[in-house]
């Protein structure tokens, strides 16, 4: 690990001298290259300066303890040397997470989908609070939200809707989000005060540009129409709404929220195209379901992968154990304690090959 660590530091100060290169400065491609490479290397090269820092003090403290006469400055040393070691345990262990390969989907946007799932229009309604926590948290972190699709429910909820997050590194802190959220609470419309649990599914998928999948236009047919609102009123008196069909697999993506035909028909294409590159990755990886359907389940409150209990104002993540008494503040999108360890969670199975 360390011979690796030495040459990711040779690369950094390599990095280092080409960013003050007038000539790579004068070539803005290249320049921006060597500048996001140099900003990926930065925490590794960071940490593993700081190990070296404090395994210098540890020998510095080890020298003290074999040539020190003086008992009060020994002791001193023990103290020192003890929580040195504990240092060092953990900035070997963040050099271990840090040196695991990136995903390199990490960096780009993302394209969440959120279903209503059990429970109707209590479902559509936690849709819809699922949404807003997940554009405050976008918000917080000066990320761009944009609705690409919604079928909107007859109590103002959401039955479905498929939005962009558009933010350096969305999706590798959203990725983990995808699964059943199980929501248990009395809903505005229960006389008797009774909770009610529902369920909701949320899909993420990394963004796709052009160039990562390849989409034959004869593949697609695409039907226009006049969109509606809820309970089938007509929202628009132009046939701007689109659904596009990918013909070799039936799968259908529509979208109805512009008043442009050609701004929806560009929404749903990216749908399509973060689609079929998730079920391309699919393929590749062997795997017997798509990233969808593992994240979505079946749409019950069984294969829940999080509870949010307002009674109790508690969010459960059943995948970690982690529980938290905070659940207005995570509805306001204080997300950050939650994905953090998720994160953690999931580096770490990697780490040991799981």
């Amino acid at each position: 690990m360390f011979d690796k660590l030495k040459s990711v530091e040779k690369r950094y100060n390599d990095l280092n001298q080409f960013l003050s290169d007038p000539k790579i400065i004068s070539q803005q491609t290249e320049f921006q290259k060597y500048a996001r490479e140099q900003s990926e290397l930065s925490p590794i090269v960071l940490r593993f300066q700081d190990w070296q820092k404090i395994t210098r003090q540890l020998e510095e403290n080890r020298k003290i303890l074999e040539e020190e006469q003086d008992q009060e400055v020994v002791e001193m040393a023990k103290e020192d040397l003890a929580d040195l070691e504990t240092q060092k345990e953990k900035a070997v262990e963040d050099l271990k997470v840090l040196l695991l390969p990136k995903d390199p989907r990490d960096d780009r946007n993302v394209i969440v989908e959120i279903r209503a799932g059990t429970g109707g229009e209590e479902a559509g309604l936690f849709s819809n609070d699922l949404f807003r926590m997940y554009s405050r948290y976008a918000e917080e972190k000066k990320w761009q939200v944009e609705i690409l699709s919604s079928s909107l429910s007859t109590k103002g909820g959401f039955k479905e809707v498929i939005f962009s997050i558009l933010g350096k590194g969305a999706y590798s802190k959203l990725k983990y989000e995808g699964g059943t959220h199980r929501v248990q609470r009395v809903p505005d419309t229960e006389s008797q005060g009774r909770i009610h649990t529902s369920a909701v599914t949320v899909a993420v998928l990394p963004e796709v540009e052009d160039v990562d999948i390849k989409i034959n236009p004869t593949d697609i047919k695409i039907d226009v129409y006049r969109s509606s609102g809820p309970g089938g009123q007509s929202v628009n008196t132009t046939d701007s709404a689109v659904r596009l069909t990918f013909i070799p697999t039936g799968m259908i993506v529509t979208c109805q929220d512009e008043k442009s035909q050609h701004k929806n028909r560009e929404k749903a294409m990216k749908v399509l195209r973060a689609r079929l590159y998730d079920e391309e990755e699919r393929k590749k990886q062997e795997s017997m379901a798509s990233e969808r359907k593992l994240q979505v389940g079946s749409g019950d409150r069984s294969g829940r992968i999080r509870t949010y209990n307002y009674p109790q104002e508690r969010v459960t993540d059943h995948r970690i154990g982690l529980t938290l008494h905070k659940l207005s503040l995570i509805m306001e999108g204080d997300l950050v304690e939650i994905i953090d360890a998720l994160t953690l969670h999931f580096q770490t199975l990697a780490l040991k090959g799981e």
